[in-house]
């Protein structure tokens, strides 16, 4: 009986160091016997709800012989892909502001705990009172030999503000366990590749292992060549990226006690660059799940590369009746699904590791908001888009479920990730019938 190379044992036999083994961690000989196609989880949080007239598709039915809303049209090239869920409540009341409540129970499906921490004309409040999603998949994938990665989650964050809130927090632990997101591209480089670099000088990480990466690429299959130095080429080209514009990282992690001001004018740049941490992170087997939080619910970005000077947040409190505004945030969110529609095209660009197709027909994207209005702070019709093929759902597609509680898609998502003796999740008063019917 052929005993199976572990990584560790790889690197023993060859006599070279550990700093090789995040190169590692996607390689099919040498990981641990899969019983099906990986699948990955990226759930993505834009702030202060949406303009529904430009982002819901009228009625129900297929794309494939109609134009997508305003808003969704950078996902055109992806609409086969697509799937809308309107409908799905937030309904989960208790202490706590509209966006407080809006941002701690969107992946919790469970109310804020009592508090200090004051929101408009609503009772205080403090974390939320459960685990999010995201978490209980990732502790249902780490219970699992053949589906455990080497850090369970991700949490990626762009111009987060330094402070730490519920207005900041969407992922959670556990109770009053919120999980602060990265998001300085340095330092989630620094955390996936375990190099501590000086930011003016960038020293290559592959230039300090070239040699050793050379003696494991000898010892392995022609196909965990391949996808060795593609990786090895996507981390170069990253350090390059991170050479030409280090100056805009230093902008990353503003420390503001507002939200977000005028110091965000970098925020494309740093979009960008998480993103491709993500899809660094997903080929190399690091991770199954991530979360990616652009800045935070009450969130103040100014988009003056858009040509528009007033703060997010700001114009999402004016009247629907404001058309100059709403064009604004129409414009806003059509940046938002611009950064989505991205995210999905280097998944599909990039081949499926050890598999067959690309990342993206095992990925599935869900894009979402913790208000469905923000004028309204309306938690009905909280924006849901999923875009790729990691759940199975099929796609193509809009889909209503008029009054339907959020947590049975909580309880969906995780059990399209193989998690099926999850049957409730958060409130159990907001699960009624389980998962939503009809997704696959």
């Amino acid at each position: 009986m052929t005993q199976r190379l572990t990584r560790r044992k790889l690197l023993e036999r060859l006599g070279i160091g550990s700093a090789v083994l995040p190169f590692l961690g996607n390689l099919p000989s040498l990981a641990a016997a899969a019983t099906g196609p990986k699948q990955r989880l990226v759930i993505v949080f834009t702030p202060d709800g949406t303009v529904k007239k430009n982002f819901w598709p009228e009625g129900e039915g297929s794309f494939a012989d109609r134009e997508l809303p305003p808003i969704l049209q950078p996902l055109t090239p992806y609409k086969g892909r697509l799937l809308t869920l309107k409908g799905v409540h937030n309904k989960v009341r208790g202490d706590g502001d509209g966006h407080m409540r809006g941002i701690g129970c969107l992946l919790t499906g469970i109310e804020l705990f009592p508090g200090n921490i004051q929101g408009g004309g609503e009772t205080p409040a403090g974390w939320a009172s459960g685990r999010s999603i995201d978490q209980e998949i990732r502790g249902f994938l780490q219970s699992r030999p053949e589906t455990t990665t080497r850090f369970g989650s991700l949490e990626y964050g762009v111009l987060v503000p330094n402070r730490a809130d519920t207005w900041t927090r969407m992922v959670y632990a556990g109770a009053n366990k919120p999980v602060t997101p990265v998001d300085d591209p340095y330092q989630m480089f620094d955390k996936l590749y375990g190099q501590s670099r000086d930011r003016e000088s960038l020293k290559s990480v592959l230039d300090e292992i070239h040699e050793d990466l050379a003696a494991v690429s000898a010892s392995l299959p022609a196909e965990d060549r391949r996808i060795l130095e593609e990786h090895a080429a996507l981390v170069r080209g990253f350090e390059q990226e991170l050479a030409a514009h280090r100056e805009v990282v230093a902008h990353a992690v503003p420390t503001l006690e507002q939200g977000i001001l005028d110091e965000n004018d970098h925020m494309p740049r740093v979009s960008r660059m998480q993103i491709e941490l993500v899809v660094a992170a997903l080929a190399a087997d690091f991770t199954r799940v991530a979360t990616l939080q652009y800045t935070n619910s009450v969130g103040e970005p100014r988009m003056k590369w858009l040509g528009i000077d007033e703060g997010q947040h700001g114009l999402s409190h004016e009247p629907n009746s404001n058309a100059a505004a709403q064009e604004k945030l129409t414009k806003i969110n059509i940046w938002y699904a611009g950064e989505i529609a991205h995210l999905a095209q280097r998944l599909a660009e990039t081949p499926e590791p050890g598999g067959s197709g690309s990342m993206l027909d095992h990925t599935t994207i869900l894009w979402t908001n913790e208000l469905g209005e923000g004028n309204s702070h309306s938690h009905e019709d909280i924006p849901w888009l999923l875009v790729g093929g990691g759940l199975g759902f099929q796609t193509g597609r809009a889909l209503q479920f008029p009054g339907v509680s959020h947590n049975r898609l909580l309880v969906s998502l995780a059990r399209a990730m193989g998690h099926h003796s999850l049957t409730r999740f958060g409130n159990p008063d907001y699960c009624g019938e389980g998962p939503l019917a009809g997704l696959a």
